[in-house]
């Protein structure tokens, strides 16, 4: 006599808990703990960075230490518009955008095509080498670099050694005439980030069908053509969303690396208004003068990267969120 087998059904979904009247997903019941390892960081975010913003105040006040920010005198926008009329400010605002523009387009371009010639090499082993080469300086300290360049660059240096011995030529002074400096600030900063700035133009390489490519050769294209109309346009999208996000920052031009390497001799060709900033609020004590240069710089690339973000979104479809 046979035994019949017990019907396979299928067992009962585990009820959910119901709050409010409404039943929650089992994924969410345990979300507070994610809140809770975010905490510590908001906490700090609050604290160094939201509370710091009530010293905006001071750009619109005579601020005195002594009186602090309640006490000290309000005079308007009287320190915006002695900055506007300040022909200094507007040169060191021509600095500013001439090294971060330049800077915006040599790292873009460099790291592009570097990348298309790096994924042109077949073998692994030299690929990954170079890649790892040119990609550590990175993650040196402009400190560091600095005092290397000082040291390579200056008149007795082994740049002018070589040159001399080259050319013939007397020793430059790299970091003591403006557009030699000029020169020394855009190629060691391309020079530093560009290996890094390749990794993300590689990511987008190897994002490419490779039917695309078998494809092309099939048509009888060659790896110049196959680079020029399947590889290229495969990373226009990335390109263009790496360009527009660096208009945000297009005020900005690497503070770190001017700070460490300037002088009184190249005020005029090499200060920005970070390093205006810092001698005209921390060295001179001119807090509210300086407080509103940094504020108007704010609002500024504010706009800028909303701009940029609407720019990334309607040419390449990037979201933020």
């Amino acid at each position: 006599m046979s035994q019949s087998l017990p019907s396979a059904e299928p067992s009962a979904p585990a009820p959910r808990r119901k709050r409010s009247g409404k039943y929650l997903n089992p994924l969410q019941q345990h979300t507070w703990m994610l809140h809770l390892m975010v905490l510590p960081a908001v906490i700090l975010t609050f604290i160094f960075a939201y509370l710091p913003m009530s010293g905006i105040l001071m750009a619109f006040q005579n601020y005195k230490p002594k009186r602090g920010v309640f006490g000290s005198e309000w005079v308007g926008l009287e320190h915006f518009r002695y900055m506007l009329q300040n022909d200094y400010f507007i040169q060191i605002v021509g600095n500013t955008l001439f090294f971060a523009c330049i800077k915006i387009v040599l790292n873009l371009a460099v790291p592009f095509i570097f990348a298309l010639l790096l994924n042109e090499v077949r073998k692994s082993l030299i690929k990954r080498s170079v890649q790892t080469m040119v990609y550590l300086p990175h993650f040196l300290s402009w400190v560091v670099l600095a005092g290397i360049l000082m040291d390579m660059l200056s008149q007795t240096g082994i740049v002018n050694q070589f040159l001399v011995w080259l050319l013939g030529i007397k020793p430059i002074f790299f970091l003591g005439e403006g557009n030699w400096f000029r020169l020394v600030i855009i190629v060691s900063d391309v020079w530093k980030e560009f290996g890094f700035s390749t990794i993300v133009f590689l990511a987008a390489l190897a994002g490419v069908n490779p039917s695309l490519y078998e494809a092309a050769e099939v048509d009888g294209a060659n790896r110049w053509k196959q680079t020029l109309y399947v590889t290229i346009p495969a990373m226009m999208p990335i390109l263009i969303v790496v360009g527009t996000l660096a208009l945000g920052g297009v005020l900005n031009a690497n503070f770190d690396q001017i700070f460490n390497l300037y002088n009184s001799l190249v005020y005029d060709k090499a200060d920005i208004i970070d390093t205006f900033v810092y001698r005209e609020g921390l060295l001179s004590g001119q807090y509210s003068f300086a407080t509103a240069v940094g504020l108007l710089k704010s609002v500024i690339s504010l706009f800028l990267i909303i701009i940029s973000y609407t720019l990334a979104y309607r040419f390449a479809n990037y979201r933020i969120f």
